[in-house]
C-alpha cells in the first residue's frame, strides 16, 4: 500500500499541502473549520479533487468564515448548490452550514475550536469518531481521521522517514504531548 509520503512530493497539489499543512499543528479556527469542509467534501471522492477545488471551496464560503457561513439561508444554499466549481452535494452542503453554526457555539463554549478539540486532548479515534458524530453532521471514522491526523491531534499522517516528519515534530503537534 502507498503512503502519502510516497505520492505526494513533487506533485503541483498534494506536494505542497504533504509539505506545508499535513500533519502540522493548527491555532487558526477558520482553518480547522476549512480542513472539516475540505474532509466533508472529499467523501466518496479522491483528495485530489478536493485540493484542486480548494481555492473555489474558500471563495464560495467566504473564507470559511464561521460566522457568515452559520448564517447562511436558503439563498446561499442555492447558490452553493448552483456553483459548479465546487462539490454540489446537498447533504455536505448542508452540512457545512449546520456544522457552522455548531462551531459557533463551541466558539462561545470553549472560546475557539481549538481549545474545544484541546479540551477533549487525547482520545483514541473510536472515541473522536464518538464526539464528533454526537457533536457535528456528516463526520464519520475516515473524516474525522483525517480531520485529526491533518492537524496534529491524531499521528500517523507521516512516515517516520519522511522529511517533512521532523519539521512536525519540532512544530509540537498535540499527538506529541500526550500525558
Amino acid at each position: 500500500m502507498s503512503h502519502y509520503c510516497d505520492l505526494a512530493p513533487g506533485h503541483p497539489f498534494h506536494g505542497p499541502y504533504h509539505d506545508h499543512e499535513y500533519g502540522f499543528p493548527v491555532d487558526d479556527d477558520r482553518t480547522l473549520f476549512e480542513r472539516l469542509v475540505l474532509e466533508i467534501n472529499q467523501a466518496g471522492l479522491s483528495w485530489l479533487t478536493v485540493l484542486k477545488k480548494r481555492e473555489a471551496f474558500r471563495a464560495a464560503f467566504e473564507g470559511f468564515d464561521i460566522d457568515r457561513i452559520a448564517g447562511y439561508g436558503e439563498a446561499e444554499r442555492a447558490r452553493l448548490l448552483a456553483d459548479a466549481s465546487i462539490i454540489r452535494n446537498r447533504l455536505k452542503v448542508d452540512a457545512v452550514i449546520h456544522n457552522a453554526g455548531v462551531a459557533q457555539a463551541l466558539q462561545a463554549e470553549h472560546g475557539s475550536l481549538r481549545a474545544w478539540l484541546d479540551h477533549h486532548h487525547p482520545l483514541g479515534h473510536a472515541a473522536w469518531v464518538r464526539l464528533f458524530r454526537r457533536t457535528f453532521r456528516f463526520t464519520g471514522p475516515e473524516i474525522v481521521g483525517e480531520l485529526l491526523m491533518s492537524t496534529g491531534y491524531l499521528p500517523g499522517a507521516h512516515r517516520d522517514d519522511c522529511p517533512v516528519q521532523a519539521c512536525i515534530l519540532a512544530a509540537g503537534p498535540p499527538w506529541t504531548q500526550l500525558s
